[in-house]
């Protein structure tokens, strides 16, 4: 697969040391784009070191019983995240970096290293999630069961889509991009992270969506 201008053939490709950044609630994928906007000291250091080597981040969720202090500070990390590579990069003008991240692969989280940097770095492995670096033909994939679903959640919500861009995108995409912008919790987006392929992230998703809708009383929430 290629991010940006880099090419990754196999988890042979990817380094075994990345610095990571733990951030509640997100969520990246291979071959998703991530948004981020960078202010704090200790992640502006952490994105000139990622320039300056592999351009390679790793993000992470923190534990879910972290507290606002523990999160405020070095909070204990999940086992799986996943790593992105810098993209797009903007300086703002006034400190701050406005960056796009694009998936690259999940990764298992095996120690944090100290290497005396204000940011976190650990050794990881990329073995479990070679398959990342490959495209998923979606054929796998309940697409109809997803669509319905996207359309009941927002019927419920009131909300519209763009459904020509829908139709048009590969079932790869559409299943991580609803992964990605979906308004869960830190546990449901770490369980989509940890989907072992993609055909069990969209059962996921539709599992978790049919819950929300179930719970929020509407009378749609039966999607078959």
């Amino acid at each position: 697969m290629f991010a940006g201008n880099k090419r990754y053939d196999s988890p042979a490709d990817l380094p075994e040391m990345i610095p990571v950044f733990p951030l509640p609630g997100a969520l990246l994928l291979p071959r998703g784009e991530l948004p981020l906007q960078i202010f704090e000291p200790r992640y502006i250091a952490m994105v000139d070191w990622a320039l300056a080597h592999d351009r390679l981040i790793g993000m992470i969720q923190p534990v879910f019983t972290a507290t606002e202090d523990e999160l405020s500070g070095n909070p204990d990390l999940c086992k799986v995240g996943c790593a992105g590579r810098i993209t797009g990069f903007v300086e703002s003008g006034d400190g701050r970096y406005h960056l796009t991240l694009t998936g690259v692969a999940r990764f298992r989280l095996l120690e944090e290293i100290d290497r005396r940097t204000s940011f976190r770095q650990a050794r990881v492995s990329f073995g479990d999630f070679a398959c990342d670096l490959s495209e998923n033909d979606g054929t796998s994939v309940d697409r109809a069961a997803l669509l319905n679903t996207l359309k009941a959640y927002l019927e419920a919500n009131n909300l519209e889509t763009d459904w020509e861009s829908v139709r048009k995108a590969s079932t790869e995409i559409l299943v991580n991009a609803l992964s990605m912008m979906s308004p869960y919790g830190p546990a449901e987006k770490q369980a989509l992270l940890e989907a072992p392929d993609l055909k069990a992230r969209a059962e996921t998703l539709i599992a978790i969506t049919e819950m929300e809708l179930a719970r929020s009383g509407d009378p749609g929430s039966t999607l078959q």
